[in-house]
């Protein structure tokens, strides 16, 4: 069968495009292996432009400044990889010095791991620090594939060798300059990742998600070790900007005793503050920490330190044989150390505890329960009860109009009946997140503003249909579209809402699931609607084209009317199941199920 001279013309087109398309945003992992940018050319021998770092032995932690300089570039990649396996993965990771001209990039399973340039704008220019992993190779190379027009770059420009100390280094490459700086610490370093062992019989944990690995780079870890007069503190996470937990009376921010890990121009402080209200930690002068270490390597962030159980010296200090909830956040940091507000819900225990009394293991939730229980409400509410009141409302009146319940035809029962069910949901919903935030959220956008108006007009529907004039009346037919668009509205701007909800750092759902989830279900619904309208034109037609005589007509009317029943109810069996799918993935999405 030949194809389609539609589809060939598609294909070419999306082969022609893949060739030659080029990245302009530095979006590169396409060529992490290769470094071959995608511009239909062959790169030039000569190089032109060069790169220098600033020390030429490292040991793992350390950070090595990385200069990439020459003519006017518009893009460019760097990578560190074994020097002795240069078609190896890429080595360490990455810490930008100008966010506006370069950008981090993960290439394998390494995190940060690559940078690119962030759009075409011409430089000179690009400073970069190269963080040194753990299970560095004895020897790493630089190496650089730069842009300067189009189809003119050059691919893997070499670059200087660094080595770790009292390891003879390799011939350098021809290309390969250095200039020479030493390092030091004021803090120790860590030499290798925390271990969850212990947790539950040695030192208290908390581990998010549960049961993680330390040593992983998606797992947040805080544990708490007794010993005797004091407490040894470990934490970890996927963080490039700081780290911090704070001891906390309630569940919410303000007044409490903070303790942070900031990486710091590429060296991590530890430091103790106190938090009032949702405003920036205030930092003390005076620190109270002992034997602090840290590590940071391919993202993640790892501080440890010792504190005594109580520090009465300390203002703002608490004691440590007290119980607290307990608060893990990370976000991000400036080059000059300044914090920026977490970017999403802190992890928060669902209890108070002691850290220094029985050890346990446990998790924490990014989303409070009364948080997740307006979710579901709402989402019970708007996706479920209302769906099929309306479906059941629009197209089985003919179906059910013979069929009574406590004297009243069984279409409007049911469809009276979810309608309730939705107006109750929605009032228990609606109250849950202002006992939560104490009052009305600052931080939420649009959505508690949508959202009251969604309650008003939940509210007014019913107390419209308790007017409702007799099937016969003059003014029935206005009381029908006012009832079909104050509905029509409320389920628009319910679908809104939540979309904007979903979105809230409260409810932590998993981005971009939560999104194709609503997309899903509206497309779901349209479409059941789309469907049965269609089906009702296509009967109404079929009776029309019925030409014989009366009985016959009535006969023929009787078994298209049956056959339209089945196949609605069988719709609408359909649509229900695939409505509680829908509803049970937003359980599971906020781990209520």
């Amino acid at each position: 069968m030949e194809l389609p001279s539609f589809a060939v013309v598609v294909w070419m087109f999306v082969c022609f495009y893949a060739s030659v398309g080029g990245y302009p945003n530095g979006k590169v992992r396409e060529a992490c292996t290769s470094m071959v940018p995608c511009h239909g050319s062959s790169p030039q021998l000569s190089p032109e432009h060069t790169i220098t770092v600033n020390g030429t032995e490292f040991k793992p932690g350390d950070n090595i400044e990385v200069h990439l300089s020459g003519p006017d570039f518009e893009g460019f990649f760097i990578q560190a990889r074994d020097a002795e396996h240069l078609d190896s993965p890429a080595v360490g990771s990455f810490v930008l010095d100008d966010r506006r001209r370069s950008q981090l990039l993960t290439c394998g399973h390494t995190k940060n791991s690559a940078v690119s340039h962030t759009s075409k704008a011409k430089k000179k220019y690009i400073k970069v620090y190269w963080i040194a992993p753990g299970d560095a190779p004895k020897h790493v190379q630089f190496l650089a594939t730069v842009v300067k027009k189009y189809r003119t770059f050059w691919v893997k420009i070499p670059g200087p060798v660094v080595s770790q100390p009292d390891v003879l280094s390799p011939t350098p490459p021809l290309h390969a300059t250095s200039e020479v700086m030493s390092t030091s610490y004021s803090a120790s370093y860590i030499s290798k990742p925390f271990s969850a062992s212990g947790c539950g019989s040695m030192k208290f944990c908390i581990r998010n998600p549960s049961n993680c690995d330390p040593g992983s780079a998606s797992c947040f870890f805080l544990s708490f070790q007794h010993e005797e007069s004091s407490v040894f503190i470990e934490m970890s996470g996927p963080s490039e900007g700081y780290l911090a937990f704070a001891l906390s009376h309630d569940q919410w921010m303000g007044g409490d005793d903070a303790y942070l890990c900031v990486n710091e121009e590429h060296h991590v402080h530890v430091s103790t503050a106190h938090l009032e209200e949702r405003t920036h930690p205030l930092l003390d002068s005076e620190n109270a920490l002992e034997d602090v270490s840290w590590r940071l390597v391919d993202g993640v962030l790892q501080c440890s330190f010792r504190r005594s159980i109580r520090l009465p010296a300390y203002k703002g200090r608490f004691n440590l044989d007290t119980s607290y909830y307990i608060f893990l956040a990370d976000g991000e940091a400036s080059e000059g150390g300044l914090i920026y507000k977490h970017h999403r819900q802190p992890l928060v225990t669902d209890g108070l505890y002691n850290v220094t009394g029985l050890p346990q293991d446990i998790g924490g939730s990014r989303s409070p329960r009364l948080i997740k229980a307006h979710g579901a409400l709402m989402f019970v509410a708007w996706i479920t009860t209302v769906s099929i009141g309306v479906i059941v409302a629009r197209f089985f009146k003919p179906v059910w109009s013979h069929s009574f319940l406590f004297g009243k035809e069984l279409w409007f029962q049911v469809h009276r009946t979810l309608m309730l069910t939705t107006v109750v949901l929605t009032s228990i919903s609606f109250v849950l997140p202002f006992i939560y935030r104490g009052g009305w959220s600052q931080q939420a956008g649009f959505h508690p503003y949508l959202g009251c108006t969604v309650m008003a007009l939940t509210i007014f529907q019913p107390l419209m249909a308790g007017f409702r004039p007799s099937r016969h009346a003059p003014r029935r037919q206005l009381f029908n579209w006012f009832h079909w668009s104050t509905g029509t509205t409320a389920r628009i701007l319910a679908v809104v809402t939540m979309f904007l909800g979903m979105d809230l750092p409260a409810l932590d759902l998993p981005d971009p699931w939560d999104t194709y989830t609503m997309i899903g279900f509206v497309a779901w619904h349209v479409g059941t609607d789309v469907l049965l309208e269609i089906h009702s034109y296509c009967l109404v037609r079929k009776v029309e084209l019925i030409e014989d005589d009366r009985v016959q007509i009535l006969q023929s009317l009787t078994s298209a009317e049956a056959e339209g029943h089945l196949f609605k109810q069988i719709v609408l069996t359909i649509y229900v199941c695939g409505n509680i799918v829908f509803l049970v993935a937003f359980l599971i999405a906020i781990n209520i199920i």
